[in-house]
């Protein structure tokens, strides 16, 4: 973050009088261990990037509502443009203007990167503005997109048919696909250029984890040099407490920050962390197409990081508990819950490799069909009736009919999205609360 230059007022008399006290002190240096100990992200979420001493000594970061800034002189700015442009290497060099970056957003990009211990960060004005910015930045006409299924429903509209209309292709493999299963899509993708292998696990929503691990070894297997295609991966189910892919074979890993970062139900953004070389060409596109996210949506983040942990391990404590009660429920056919996985199953060797909680996020299957299901949704008295997830409040939605509305019947039947499957993200509520809540609704099918 480049250095703000602190305010002053008052009369000339007056800044003499107190010029001693009130002058700059240098800044301070980044505190990343203690004795030999590497602080966690849950401590570094407290003032890592920031220093108060650049900012009139304020505790936390002030919102930085500007749209350009100020060069030191001529030579800065061109030194900046350079950057900015591609003529000099190191890319640009301080902050210039809102749509390249900011104070908050670089703060912010500081801390999300820490969680997974990943190069480099970026920030976005949504979920979908990361993805897409992503995919511009490396996709070309005619290449083809590898990717898991299912996979969130706008997502899905945007490669099929948004890229589609650019002559982009697509070829996919089911969410707990084997090693051969994907070898196999692969080596067929491998017919033309294959720009992106693209995934989304836990899958949405019926909660199927696909095995990162296999993924790389089989993109290793096939593709080498600068036409290895870089593993994509939306984590926003489990992240980034739950599951670090980068440690699996994922070359980027995305978020919707609206979810669990943001957790408040009160923001949309999104979020890239990864490797520096798959980073650096999406910078470069969110320079060009703006999908940044704004200073004041920043600064919320950074407030929310801080209770990121507390907010992410009680939801997983309550979803446990809910589960637990939902499963043995008459009226209930199955919990798509990731601690139910049968741990000598396929998607049990992939959890215990992957994952580290089983998150709060579950799909719930109802004996029935739509109509159960809306009894069932309209019959919740604490449980909100809305979309999202990963929020401090519990959710429940019906996917079918809702967020994957769009994707065709056969397809949904095929991803086993069914009319009888509820999407449920439980909150930081009292855990008996919500099962009394559950079990009266069950009641009124």
């Amino acid at each position: 973050m480049s250095d703000e230059t602190p305010g002053t007022a008052g009369t000339e008399a007056d800044l003499t009088a107190v010029a001693a006290p009130t002058q700059r002190r240098r800044p301070k240096p980044e505190v990343m261990e203690i004795g030999g100990r590497r602080l966690s992200p849950a401590t570094l979420m407290m003032g890592h990037g920031y220093d108060p001493t650049l900012s009139e000594g304020s505790l936390k970061p002030p919102i930085f509502l500007t749209s350009t800034f100020v060069f030191e002189n001529a030579a800065a700015g061109k030194r900046h443009f350079e950057g900015v442009t591609g003529k000099r290497p190191g890319g640009a060099e301080g902050l210039v203007y809102s749509r390249f970056n900011g104070p908050n957003q670089e703060i912010l990009e500081d801390r999300l990167g820490i969680w997974e211990d990943a190069e480099d960060a970026l920030t976005f004005s949504s979920g979908m503005a990361a993805i897409a910015t992503v995919l511009l930045a490396h996709v070309r006409p005619g290449d083809t997109i590898v990717h898991s299924a299912p996979l969130y429903a706008a997502t899905e509209t945007l490669i099929g048919k948004v890229l589609g209309r650019f002559g982009v292709h697509w070829l996919d493999f089911p969410a707990g696909a084997s090693r051969a299963e994907i070898d196999a899509v692969l080596a067929k993708a491998n017919a033309g250029r294959v720009a992106l292998i693209y995934l989304e696990s836990p899958a949405n929503p019926t909660n199927a984890l696909v095995d990162v691990e296999a993924v790389a070894a089989a993109r290793d297997a096939i593709f080498t040099g600068a036409d290895k295609p870089p593993i994509v991966i939306d984590n926003t189910f489990l992240g980034p407490l739950w599951q670090k892919p980068l440690k699996h074979g994922a070359d980027l890993v995305l978020y919707s920050l609206t979810k669990y970062a943001g957790g408040h139900s009160d923001l949309v953004a999104g979020g890239a962390v990864g490797a520096k070389a798959v980073i650096d060409p999406v910078r470069a596109m969110r320079n060009t197409i703006g999908t940044i996210t704004d200073p004041n949506t920043a600064w919320m983040l950074l407030r929310s990081l801080e209770t990121l942990e507390l907010r992410m391990s009680r939801a997983g404590e309550n979803a446990a508990k809910v589960c637990a009660f939902l499963r043995d429920h008459p009226k209930v056919e199955r919990v798509g819950y990731l601690g139910f996985l049968d741990p000598d199953s396929s998607q049990g060797d992939i959890y215990r490799r992957h994952c580290t909680g089983a998150g709060s996020t579950f799909s719930l299957i109802l004996r029935g069909g739509e109509a159960e299901s809306f009894r069932f949704l309209d019959a919740l008295k604490i449980a909100k009736l809305a979309v999202s997830l990963g929020g401090t409040e519990t959710l429940a939605s019906h996917p079918a009919a809702m967020t994957h509305l769009s994707v065709p019947d056969a397809r949904k039947a095929a991803l086993g999205i069914g009319d009888n499957l509820v999407r449920i993200s439980i909150g930081v509520e009292d855990a008996d609360d919500l099962i009394a809540d559950f079990k009266q609704a069950l009641d009124a099918i």
